[in-house]
């Protein structure tokens, strides 16, 4: 008679193991979790989905302009047509002093006044963040150091300020930048810093630095991801009042006469004469270019704003 031994236990059913995600994939998964709920919560608000989809008409006409219009829409030398034409099949905003076509100027320039804009206004904010982070961090001396001197740039006019800087400088697209981002911080500075007291006033900051967190990991790691949506919104905003100051810039001749802007053509229609010779084709294109562009970004804004606090109640 032939015995089976055992070399083992009896094998059992076999137990499920469960995978654990990574820390990296769950913080993407809270991320677009979060996105997901911010667009959600962003389509409600009519004004804002208009303003966005005006804004992305406004930067597809940007981008585009090297292929519908090209450079040489800016050559003087090579102008279509005659001084000032009005409106006409083949012109349909007329032409400038020079005979160039308004249409393809006004594509041309929103590149230029749409860069200017947002590389001004994300100096701004990022200055203001700056300055408002650090100063409700450390308090004491430091803060009141800060926030006097951001009390000084809040009460003076920021137009003059910014006039004075593009005035000893170089007439540049770079003096436009920094003269708007070093003048209109004062107030993303203020929110910012009563944001951080807001923050540091909470237990988990009191953990952290009782577990021997130093001061970089607590405003980097702790501060700045709960000022950031405040940071967002007040970026939306700065960028319509950038585009709007640097149109005034150009109109009062301090832009660069190099390029093609909103602001450099209602400076270009000054200088001809085009106001009191009634050659409202001149005028009338680029500014409402620049007021639509101001409006797009102030409704974006406003939603943004009123998505990331809600206790604004902003009307949608």
């Amino acid at each position: 008679m032939t015995t089976t031994e055992s070399n083992g236990p009896v094998p059992t059913e076999a137990t499920p193991q469960v995978a654990t995600a990574s820390p990296r994939t769950l913080a993407r998964q809270r991320r677009r979790a979060s996105a997901a709920r911010f667009w959600k919560q962003y389509r409600t608000h009519r004004a804002g989905v208009f303003g966005l989809a005006a804004l992305g008409l406004f930067a597809l006409v940007a981008l585009t302009a090297p292929l519908t219009v090209g450079s040489d829409v800016q050559s003087v030398t090579n102008a279509p047509g005659g001084p000032m034409e009005s409106p006409s099949a083949e012109f349909p905003l007329g032409t400038d002093q020079f005979g160039r076509d308004l249409l393809g100027l006004v594509v041309w320039g929103a590149r230029v006044s749409l860069l200017v804009g947002l590389l001004a206004a994300v100096l701004s904010v990022a200055i203001g963040a700056l300055i408002g982070i650090t100063a409700g961090h450390f308090r004491g001396w430091f803060a009141t150091v800060m926030m006097r001197i951001t009390d000084w740039f809040l009460v003076m006019p920021t137009l003059v300020l910014a006039i004075a800087l593009a005035t000893v400088m170089s007439r540049s697209l770079g003096t436009i930048i920094l003269a708007i981002g070093v003048t209109t911080w004062p107030t993303t500075a203020r929110l910012v810093r009563a944001q951080t007291l807001a923050v540091e006033s909470r237990p988990y900051i009191e953990r952290a630095k009782a577990l021997g967190g130093g001061h970089w990991h607590i405003m980097s790691r702790h501060v700045l991801p709960n000022v950031m949506p405040l940071v967002l919104a007040q970026t939306t905003l700065i960028i319509s009042s950038a585009i709007l100051a640097e149109a005034t810039l150009a109109f009062l001749g301090l832009g660069d006469p190099t390029v093609v802007s909103w602001g450099g053509l209602l400076q270009d229609a000054r200088e001809a004469g085009a106001v009191s010779a009634g050659k409202w084709w001149y005028l009338v294109p680029p500014g409402i270019a620049i007021a639509g562009v101001a409006l797009a970004f102030t409704l974006c804004g406003r939603a943004v704003e009123s998505v990331l606090n809600p206790k604004l109640g902003a009307a949608r």
